[in-house]
């Protein structure tokens, strides 16, 4: 494999960010003692969250602005009373309290640390991340974890590849490669810093963007023979 650096985002990729995502917002709305079904307004709360999510990538609003601003707007539609600040805090302490692993995502961790290097790159909350991957058991596989948040920067901002790439033990282009479900963050991001990509696309979904990947899979168990078939086909 001519691979030794594997940078991965997390959430969608590794992580079900989205089974953890709607546990945890049933579980603060519960907390703040809302009891009714939470469906319709957790369809509320998902798209304002990518909104504010969209314009935090762009650098429009801070990611302290974004984590209470969409529970604001989610309650605001709802018409409840509740505190988003307080709601905001519960949310993000649960989210270690729900990781749900995306198949094949340990097995494939496992296999690519022992070739070389495993990474995370997220533009998600630091110390969250860090819990969520403790309590993944991914952590013996992950040599380090580069967030927007201590970088100063988001996917797909070139800039914050150039600070991911300076935590690893080696670095090199041509031996680097991304896995991430975001066309918008993780290919393109890998697209502009000038390395390869490979877009975990369990919908296969059709790609309709300026974003390129190298590799297109539906499931983590492709990840590993495709990189191999890469080195193959080179030689």
């Amino acid at each position: 494999m001519k691979h030794k650096l594997f940078l991965f985002d997390l959430d969608d990729t590794l992580l079900d960010f989205r089974a953890s995502e709607k546990l945890s917002f049933e579980r603060t709305l519960r907390e703040l003692g809302f009891a009714a079904p939470v469906d319709a307004l957790f369809a509320q709360y998902q798209k304002i969250n990518i909104d504010l999510w969209r314009a935090f990538e762009a650098g429009t609003v801070t990611k302290d602005f974004l984590k209470v601003e969409r529970f604001r707007q989610t309650f605001e539609a709802g018409r409840l009373e509740l505190d988003p600040s307080q709601a905001s805090e519960r949310y993000l302490e649960s989210l270690s309290d729900t990781v749900v692993l995306i198949d094949g995502a340990q097995q494939l961790c496992k296999t690519l640390a022992g070739i070389g290097e495993v990474g995370i790159i997220t533009n998600g909350v630091a110390h969250i991340q860090g819990r969520r991957i403790a309590a993944s058991g991914l952590g013996d596989y992950i040599s380090f974890i580069a967030t927007s948040e201590a970088c100063g920067f988001a996917k797909p901002d070139s800039r914050f590849f150039d600070y991911t790439v300076k935590m690893a033990r080696a670095f090199s282009k041509a031996e680097t490669i991304i896995v991430g479900d975001r066309l918008d963050a993780d290919i393109l991001g890998a697209n502009r810093f000038g390395i390869e990509s490979c877009w975990y696309n369990p919908g296969r979904l059709a790609n309709h963007t300026e974003a390129v990947p190298t590799l297109d899979v539906a499931h983590l168990d492709e990840v590993a023979p495709s990189l191999s078939g890469m080195a193959a086909s080179a030689r």
